[in-house]
């Protein structure tokens, strides 16, 4: 059997990048995002050398203008299951779970990405993916009747299972079926302008929740987002309207910090699209829209528990406020959490790579020297590690903003992450985990260059 393999990397890359073509030609103001977000980014980068001097020393600045995350919304768990078979065709694996419903939206969700340092340098291509919560559609009649237009679906070509089914048999998949992959996975994703029900049938769901009709009345999950990652989000927040967009009203996240934490999300609002319902009768639908990402670093148990801390605490001061208010009030409160890398190495609040310096790539050995010390006397350099995840508040802000909002308080303290794991069909990998893996992976092989 030939093993002229291509590589799970460069399936991701072309996939990613086939995927954003597709979205462009669906969703124009996508492409104005793209081209906002590339000028916003340049801008930054010329204003401020050494934040591209270092970008481009922790291998930064390549991935920038690649870097997407999408995200789609299933119905049953085996089309969750599925999708996490096609994703590991990408080298993509589920990391994290999300209980959206403690911020009413009916779904739980995890991430499929990347996890090792190579493949997220290649591409970090992300997929949020939510399953829908049935189960929490107080109408049994509703809910007998989502449960089987979602039984009637394939949302998978006979191609894509095809393909997945052999590069599982044979551990991968050669250029030309590689190809082909792209092509098929990626009618998953389509939009279709006709739903697969009647108005009088989506109207209900609708009422239930805008989401719940969003992932029910179609032939598939539809992408319904590409977010590229941008160095300067409050600008790109400013610009959106002069571009012709309507930004949401408030920038999800932490605030803007020296020494950018966790992750900070804005989008355009939802665009209203034409329907074709079952019957010929014509509608709208709103669902797709345009985000963007601000990445800063991850955090340790120790940073989450402060940063979750605040940020309850800003909420019920930020409650109505518009964006640059928000922002404002954000930042005071989060003068708290210290804005310094050392100050965040050294309280253990988020994660670092360690890696030896010039100079300690041309120093002797170090016997007994500790960590610190080598820092300080500039052979190691920390670095802090890219937070690759996401914030299952943010997550729930952008999709209500996106949705219409107002049903906040429908599902509080759902979480079954015991239930979302079976319907997956294979545990979620804890992020934490994988953050302090690499942490310590770095600490130890530095150590063991300059040990005696």
């Amino acid at each position: 059997m030939s093993t002229d393999f291509l590589s799970s990397d460069e399936i991701r890359d072309r996939f990613s990048k086939a995927m954003s073509a597709m979205y462009q030609a669906e969703v124009p103001q996508y492409s104005t995002l793209l081209e906002l977000v590339e000028t916003v980014n340049r801008e930054t980068l010329d204003k401020d050398p050494a934040l591209a001097e270092r970008l481009a020393a922790h291998d930064e600045l390549a991935r920038l203008g690649v870097e997407r995350h999408g995200a789609i919304r299933v119905g049953s768990a085996e089309e969750l299951a599925m999708l996490r078979r096609l994703f590991a065709v990408m080298g993509m694996f589920p990391v994290g779970y999300y209980d959206l419903s403690e911020a009413g939206v009916p779904v739980h969700s995890t991430a499929f990405r990347p996890i090792d340092d190579a493949a997220l340098a290649r591409n970090p291509f992300r997929i949020f993916t939510s399953l829908l919560r049935l189960e929490l559609i107080e109408s049994p009649e509703l809910r007998r009747r989502a449960e089987e237009i979602l039984a009637r679906r394939d949302i998978f070509t006979p191609g894509v299972r095809e393909l997945i089914a052999r590069c599982e048999a044979q551990g991968g998949l050669n250029e030309a079926d590689a190809e082909r992959f792209v092509a098929e996975a990626l009618e998953t994703f389509r939009w279709h302008q006709e739903a697969t029900v009647d108005l009088a049938t989506y109207e209900a769901l609708h009422e239930e929740h805008r989401l719940i009709a969003d992932v029910v009345c179609f032939r598939g999950p539809h992408i319904n987002h590409l977010t590229p990652r941008t160095l300067d989000i409050d600008e790109v927040q400013r610009r959106m309207p002069a571009a012709g967009m309507n930004p949401k009203a408030v920038i999800e996240g932490p605030p803007r910090r020296d020494c950018p934490i966790l992750l900070r999300q804005t989008s355009f609002k939802a665009l209203e699209e034409a329907i074709r319902f079952a019957g010929e009768q014509q509608g709208t639908h709103t669902a797709r829209f345009g985000e963007i990402e601000q990445r800063g670093m991850a955090l340790t148990a120790k940073g989450r528990e402060l940063y979750d801390r605040l940020l309850n605490e800003a909420r019920r001061q930020t409650a109505g406020l518009a964006n640059e208010e928000h922002q404002r009030v954000l930042g005071e409160v989060f003068t708290d959490f210290p804005d310094r890398d050392d100050e965040l190495r050294r309280q253990e609040l988020a994660f670092f790579h360690y890696r030896l310096s010039e100079a300690g790539e041309q120093a002797g050995k170090q016997p007994g020297a500790d960590l610190e010390a080598l820092i300080e006397g500039g052979l190691v350099v920390a670095q802090p590690i890219t937070y690759e995840d996401f914030l299952p508040v943010s997550a729930a802000g952008i999709f209500q903003s996106n949705l219409g909002g107002g049903e906040n308080q429908a599902y509080a303290g759902n979480a079954n992450r015991d239930a979302f794991e079976a319907a997956l069909g294979a545990p979620v990998t804890d992020e934490l985990a994988l953050y302090a893996e690499r942490q310590e992976a770095s600490r130890r092989r530095v150590l063991d260059a300059l040990a005696g």
